[in-house]
């Protein structure tokens, strides 16, 4: 009679025990792989954006903050510029210096009356150039790009250009009023006169650029309001009253607070319109800007304690105004 002989099971790969399925090692490799990579990816998305945004917060930090506290922290103090190292407690006597400094006062008066003279010329005709150009017009791009063009151009060679054309023997302002009948203007020692050929310098510079903000503003606006009016019978003028303005109070208000925020911190355009007197703002003071007075105390006359107390004040000046630009934003989302 025969035996009956029982072979063994041949070993299964990977070790699994008889009767289980076998078990494929390179698929858990690759699963493993898998979980490293979602890891890693999740890991990427959460912190990739802060690694993106860190060198602005880096170089905030380096050339933005730390000058702001340390100029805060001067300001409460007695520095000379030829030993910045040396410092003088006094508290806040450097603020109370400036309501009876006379010439921080001329400098806040001209201050105002430049950036009025500036921004409200320069927003109007903004305002106008960005409504020519909504137009389809040849070129338009040309155009775009000229009225972008001052805007590109550095302050000095623009206030240079504009010293020769407000001079007062050769200038070419003076040579066309003389063609009318207008005696030669003194625009650089006449206080009203030299403020106004400071704010035309600004004027240049600054309206192609926020012309380009309305005009972009006014692309964005439907054109179904504009074919709308135009079925119910409103002319183009119509149109920009009832349609274009109140579709830009935001942009305009933006510009306006801009425009605000940089007619106060002005410096370059009246440095450089009377280059003899520097930062005097000319020879009885009738141009001084806060930002010129705040150059002449700390690197003129090396206080700068005191021209730290100047920038903090001005620094709340702009506190305020952007207080008053939420309040009106809050209003006019609430009218609307």
């Amino acid at each position: 009679m025969a035996t009956r002989h029982d072979t063994a099971a041949p070993p299964v790969k990977g070790g699994a025990a008889p009767g289980r399925p076998p078990v494929d090692a390179a698929a858990a490799e690759a699963a493993k792989k898998r979980a490293r990579l979602s890891r890693r990816w999740q890991r990427d998305i959460r912190w990739s954006p802060y690694a993106f945004v860190s060198p602005f917060f880096l170089l905030f930090l380096a050339f933005g903050l730390f000058p702001l506290i340390y100029t805060g922290w001067a300001s409460l103090h007695t520095v000379e510029l030829t030993a910045p190292t040396d410092m003088e407690w006094v508290g806040l006597r450097n603020y109370t210096r400036i309501f009876d400094d006379e010439f921080f006062w001329n400098a806040a008066r001209n201050t105002l009356t430049i950036g009025i003279i500036s921004t409200v010329p320069q927003l109007l005709m903004a305002m106008g150039l960005a409504h020519i150009l909504n137009y389809k017009l040849r070129g338009s791009t040309f155009y775009r790009v000229v009225m972008l063009a001052p805007y590109a151009t550095s302050i000095a060679a623009a206030s240079l250009v504009f010293v020769l054309l407000f001079g007062r023997d050769y200038g070419m302002i003076n040579w066309a009023l003389d063609l009318v009948g207008i005696d030669a203007i003194d625009w650089q020692n006449d206080k009203w006169y030299s403020q106004i050929a400071v704010s035309s310098i600004i004027i240049w510079r600054w309206t192609g650029y926020n012309a380009l903000i309305y005009l972009a503003a006014m692309q964005a606006i439907p054109q179904d309001l504009y074919e709308s009016a135009a079925l119910d019978g409103a002319s183009r003028w119509q149109q920009f009253i009832h349609v274009t303005l109140p579709s830009l109070r935001p942009t305009i208000l933006f510009t306006v607070v801009v425009s605000t925020i940089g007619a106060s911190q002005v410096f370059g355009e009246p440095l450089l319109f009377d280059a003899n007197k520097g930062a005097s703002g000319g020879s009885q003071h009738q141009f001084q800007t806060l930002g010129l007075y705040l150059y002449e105390q700390g690197w003129v006359n090396q206080h700068l304690g005191r021209a730290s107390a100047i920038a903090w004040a001005m620094f709340l000046i702009l506190i305020v105004i952007g207080i008053v630009n939420s309040v009106i934003s809050r209003r006019l989302r609430a009218s609307s």
